[in-house]
Parts: C-alpha cells; sequence; structure tokens
C-alpha cells in the first residue's frame, strides 16, 4: 500500500443545541460575516432567526447573501466575492446544503484575488489563500462541511467542475441532525445515492490497501442502507437523521482514501450530466453507478464485487463469483431505484441521447478517465446509452 498524510483540521459541533457556540467560532476570525443561504427555506424553518440572534448576540456585523441554487452557478460566487471585497468581510458563514457550501468556499478563494473566479476552473488558478469559512448543513449529501472541495457550474459554457484546495477546509461545521427533518424523502434520497456514490469512487479499487478501511466503508454504506429508508418515512427520526448526518461528512472527508490514489469516474460523468441538463446531482449518480458496475465487471475486477455483494448486501458467499458480483448490482439497483423511488434511466428526467458525444468526451477530458476501468469516450458513450 501507498504512504498518506491524513489532517482534517475541522471542528465539528455535531447535535442539537450547538449553536450557542455559533458566535464564539465566528468572533476568533473577525467581526464582519458575511451569512449566505438559498431560497429563503431557512426563514421558514426559524433557523435564520437563530443564527442572526446567535450573530447580534455576539456583537458581530451581519451583511447576507441569499439565492444560491443547486448546482450553484459561478455568478453567486462571482457575487460573493465581490461582496467580501466591497464590505471587507473576515468570515463567511454558509447556512444550507451542499450547492451554498460548495459556493461559499469559493466565495472565500475569490475574494482574495484580483481575477475571475471562474479562472479557478477554467486556467486552475492556485487557491493560495481564502477567508476563513463555517458551515451550518441542513442536508446530508455532498460532505462538503468537512471537506476541502467544491463544485461550481457555469451554464454559459455548460460547465461543470469540481476542485479541492486545502483552504476551502471549513473551520467549523455545526451539524445537527434536527435541521435536516424538513428535508423532503426526494432530497433525502437523493443525498443518500451520493454518499453511497462518494464511498464506492474510492471502495471500487483494486490497489491493496488497509482492510480496516474497506470494513469502515462497508459499514457506511450498511448505515446509508439501513437508515436512508428510515428517513424518508419518519422524517424527524432522531437516529436516522443523525446516522446519516455523520456518515455523509467522513464519506468524503479524506479519511477512507487512505494511501488509494486512483480517480473516480461516476463523478465526472455525472457533472456532465447536470452542468447541461441541471438534474440533482444524486439522482444522475444512482442512475449511472450501477451501469458503471456493469460496464466494469470482468474476471480481473470480480473479486471487488463478491467483497461488495457479500459484505454489504449479505450474498451468499458460497455461490459463483460472478454470480455474486451480478447479484451486487441487482441489489444496489433495487436500492436505488425500488427503496429509494429514484428515477432509473435518462429518458425519465429528459436527457438526451444526442448529447452524449460531447458530454463522454468532456467526462475524460478528451483522453482517458483513469478510474476503477480506464474509461475512453467510447466507453463512457456505451455506459450512457446503458442508462437510457
Amino acid at each position: 500500500m501507498n504512504n498518506f498524510i491524513y489532517d482534517i483540521p475541522v471542528r465539528v459541533y455535531f447535535g442539537e443545541n450547538q449553536l450557542c457556540h455559533l458566535g464564539e467560532e465566528l468572533s476568533k476570525y473577525g467581526k464582519r460575516v458575511l451569512l449566505t443561504y438559498g431560497g429563503g427555506s431557512i426563514k421558514k424553518s426559524g433557523l435564520y432567526d437563530a443564527v442572526t440572534k446567535e450573530i447580534k448576540n455576539a456583537g458581530l456585523e451581519l451583511y447576507e447573501l441569499s439565492g444560491i441554487a443547486p448546482n450553484p452557478r459561478i455568478d453567486s460566487v462571482r457575487d460573493g466575492a465581490r461582496m467580501c471585497k466591497e464590505h471587507n468581510i473576515d468570515v463567511l458563514l454558509a447556512v444550507g446544503g451542499g450547492s451554498t457550501l460548495d459556493a461559499t468556499k469559493w466565495m472565500a478563494a475569490g475574494a482574495c484575488v484580483e481575477h475571475d473566479p471562474w479562472d479557478f476552473f477554467s486556467k486552475w488558478a492556485p487557491v493560495e489563500k481564502a477567508l476563513p469559512v463555517v458551515t451550518i448543513l441542513t442536508l446530508a449529501a455532498t460532505g462538503s462541511e468537512m471537506d476541502s472541495g467544491g463544485v461550481i457550474s457555469n451554464p454559459e459554457t455548460q460547465d461543470k467542475i469540481g476542485r479541492l484546495a486545502d483552504p476551502l477546509l471549513p473551520k467549523a461545521s455545526f451539524l445537527d441532525p434536527t435541521l435536516t427533518y424538513s428535508v423532503s424523502p426526494y432530497q433525502t434520497a437523493c443525498g443518500a445515492a451520493d454518499m453511497m456514490s462518494h464511498i464506492m469512487e474510492v471502495y471500487f479499487n483494486m490497489e491493496p490497501d488497509l482492510y480496516m478501511l474497506d470494513c469502515f466503508m462497508e459499514g457506511m454504506m450498511k448505515t446509508i442502507i439501513k437508515y436512508a429508508p428510515i428517513a424518508m418515512q419518519e422524517p424527524d427520526n432522531y437516529e436516522a437523521r443523525a446516522n446519516l448526518m455523520w456518515t455523509s461528512s467522513w464519506a468524503i472527508n479524506g479519511f477512507v482514501n487512505g494511501g488509494k490514489q486512483q480517480a473516480w469516474s461516476c463523478h465526472p460523468m455525472e457533472h456532465e450530466l447536470s452542468a447541461i441538463y441541471d438534474i440533482t446531482h444524486g439522482l444522475g449518480l444512482a442512475i449511472l453507478t450501477p451501469r458503471w458496475m456493469k460496464y466494469c465487471l470482468d474476471e480481473t475486477t470480480v473479486s471487488k464485487y463478491v467483497q461488495f455483494g457479500v459484505n454489504v448486501f449479505g450474498i451468499d458467499a458460497n455461490l459463483e463469483p460472478m454470480d455474486i458480483a451480478k447479484q451486487s448490482i441487482e441489489k444496489l439497483s433495487a436500492f436505488f431505484f425500488d427503496t429509494l423511488g429514484l428515477d432509473n434511466t435518462f429518458t425519465k428526467v429528459g436527457i438526451e441521447e444526442k448529447n452524449f458525444p460531447v458530454m463522454a468526451k468532456k467526462a475524460c477530458g478528451d483522453g482517458v478517465l483513469p478510474g476503477f476501468k480506464p474509461l475512453a469516450q467510447q466507453d463512457i458513450e456505451k455506459i450512457f446509452a446503458m442508462c437510457r
């Protein structure tokens, strides 16, 4: 196995009634706070009032930027970076799901440069520093509350690009499972699919690594399979929401990577879907993942499917390896499409075959996507065709 460094210095306040610590956390970084959020659901839920009360009680100056959309746009990042400069913002507070958190991270980086924030993606401009970011999570899915990444869309160029940079790591994150009680069954299902994919992108890997990390990933996948349906049926089930929320963070905070260096596959493919069609990220991953698994299955990779099927879904280990592998794909499909009730084809969500070539070409960077099984443009087009 490869050597690795693990360093995720995010202070996490997990559980109910932790907002009493918000003022002290924000005050560590200055007096002027930019509060960012989406369409206003935090006002309906009362969270906005609770947050602003803590900010004012701490004697901090409050500025606001709302309207951050799902699949966050570069325009929101530009607006936030501009506000940070105009008002000499000291710290940003992102309240919402992954879209708000991702956009806010890049606002924090954009505030520290003179160039257009899109240059971080189109020109891979270096991210040398960023303003501090604190987060309050309202949707368990992306894991952005405990990682250094963010994905931004540019409708003008039909690009959706994700990038990691150490300065983007949140300083502190508040994770209260009760704040996810209002998340709809559909968004809960999409979040579960997103979490599963984060884990599977690392788990499906033929590099030798720590046994304990595979066990950890298998435990998280079993947690999602157990608790996502409960959260959908009982939205205010604290145990279910808490398990999903903490799994969301640990699925993508780098811990499970160990020494593995393999690139991801399904996420680059899905980004091209939502770049053009603006579909929910987790939904796109749910449609893609079982087909990608089927396409990558052969005698050289079957052992990983066997491990997955036996340890996650409890398939009989005495069956033929290829039978176990095929059953594991069927069981994952049943979880996504029957248990979670997500749409199972591109046709159902309006994705057209005519765009397969351009999406596939962009997904592999006009070369080869070096994931679990290396995928060239023609391979990705075939996987897209399997999703019709």
